[in-house]
C-alpha cells in the first residue's frame, strides 16, 4: 500500500510532499519516553519495531494494549521493540501511564502530545500501527486495530526478525572461523 501527499505550490505545481510505503525507508521520527528523555526511531536502527499510534481515549487502543504486550513478550527477545506513542495532550501524561499499566502494557510507551507520529506517518486514525525492520524499512501498516494472532502482521513480524541486523553480515565475514 502506497500513500502520498500532495501540496500545490503557490506557482500551480503539485510537488509530492511525503510517501508513507511498505518497502520504502520508514520517515524519521522522534518523541519522548516516560522519563521526558528523547527517543528516535533512528536510536533502534538493527532492531524491528512495532510503533503502535494510540490515544486514551480511543476504545479500540483498548482492546488492542493487551495484543501488543502479547507479540512484546512473544518475540522482544528475538529484537521486537514495541513502542506505543501517545497522542494524548500533555497534562495527561499521569493518566496514559496509569491507563497503560492497568491494560498490562510493559513496553515503551512514548509521548507526542503534538501529534507529530499521524503526520509523520500519514496516519489517517487511532489505532495504527508500522511495522520497521531492522534496517528500517517499512515492512508492515495497518490503521485500525490489531490482533496478536493477525495473519499478515505475523508474516511480516517473522520475516523482519529474520533478517541480520545492518553490519551483522560484515562482522561475521572479519571473524576468523576454527
Amino acid at each position: 500500500m502506497c500513500v502520498a501527499l500532495l501540496v500545490a505550490s503557490c506557482g500551480g505545481e503539485v510537488a509530492p510532499r511525503a510517501v508513507v510505503a511498505v518497502g520504502a525507508p520508514a520517515p524519521s521520527y522522534a518523541a519522548e519516553k516516560a522519563d521526558g528523555t528523547p527517543i528516535a526511531l533512528a536510536d533502534l536502527k538493527g532492531e524491528v519495531v512495532l510503533l503502535n499510534i494510540w490515544a486514551t481515549w480511543c476504545k479500540p487502543c483498548r482492546q488492542e494494549i493487551p495484543a501488543l504486550e502479547t507479540l512484546h513478550q512473544r518475540h522482544g527477545a528475538a529484537g521486537l521493540v514495541v513502542a506505543g506513542v501517545s497522542i494524548d495532550v500533555d497534562e495527561d501524561r499521569g493518566k496514559v501511564a496509569e491507563y497503560a499499566g492497568a491494560l498490562g502494557a510493559s513496553y515503551a510507551i512514548w509521548y507526542d502530545p503534538d501529534d507529530r507520529v499521524s503526520t509523520t506517518f500519514l496516519a489517517l486514525g487511532v489505532p495504527a500501527s508500522y511495522l520497521i525492520g531492522r534496517d528500517g524499512t517499512l515492512r508492515w501498516r495497518h490503521v485500525g486495530p490489531i490482533t496478536a494472532e493477525d495473519g499478515a502482521l505475523n508474516a511480516a513480524l517473522m520475516a523482519a526478525l529474520g533478517e541480520p541486523a545492518p553490519g551483522a553480515e560484515a562482522a561475521n565475514r572479519a571473524t576468523p572461523r576454527n
